[in-house]
């Protein structure tokens, strides 16, 4: 099985560089542009099924990418992003020295109070993956967040802390093979180069 994962094309808040966790905001101009060049990238690949988190802008961009109607998409709330909590909305400049500071190291640095800890991140992506892993797709597209694709990135490259940090742009797809219990990654398509 291949496991494409992806997160959400852009969004104003994105472009205004605030945070943003479980808050509603639909992909912009720039976002849907990115989810159909994405979608030009990876050529004519059929998902067998497509994933993504419940909010708008992670469905919109699964939709595109997977080349599905929105009624096809299998909404899983374990995909949802991060929790913010009251740092929601908010500059990345002005979040103040507890949330830059776990935000930056998460491993050093305990989440500040309001905001999803990355146990609970890595315990979501590790029980959906546990259960995608059950499933005989031979492609599927997984649609979701920054936030929660480090953690699913993380388990997929086996990594000891269960993270892979790197942020992801808006619509990248990082590829994965399962096969006979192990993980491979494959290769990553961005929207700005094949």
């Amino acid at each position: 099985m291949k496991i494409w994962i992806t997160r959400h094309g852009q969004t104003d808040l994105n472009r205004t560089r605030r945070m943003q966790g479980r808050v509603e905001c639909p992909l912009n101009e720039k976002g849907i542009s990115q989810a159909r060049q994405s979608r030009k990238n990876i050529d004519d690949i059929h998902f067998d099924a497509v994933y993504s988190s419940p909010l708008q802008r992670a469905q919109m961009t699964g939709s595109i990418i997977g080349g599905v109607d929105p009624s096809e998409i299998i909404v899983d709330p374990r995909l949802i992003e991060t929790d913010f909590g009251i740092y929601e909305k908010r500059k990345y400049y002005l979040l103040g020295p507890a949330m830059t500071a776990y935000w930056i190291m998460p491993k050093i640095f305990p989440a500040p109070p309001s905001v999803e800890t990355i146990a609970s991140m890595k315990a979501r992506a590790v029980s959906f993956l546990k259960d995608l892993e059950k499933k005989d797709y031979e492609n599927v597209l997984v649609a979701c967040h920054g936030g929660i694709m480090r953690a699913l990135c993380g388990y997929l490259e086996d990594a000891p802390d269960g993270l892979h940090w790197d942020r992801p742009h808006n619509c990248e797809i990082r590829v994965y093979e399962y096969k006979n219990g192990k993980h491979t990654f494959l290769r990553s398509y961005r929207p700005d180069q094949k």
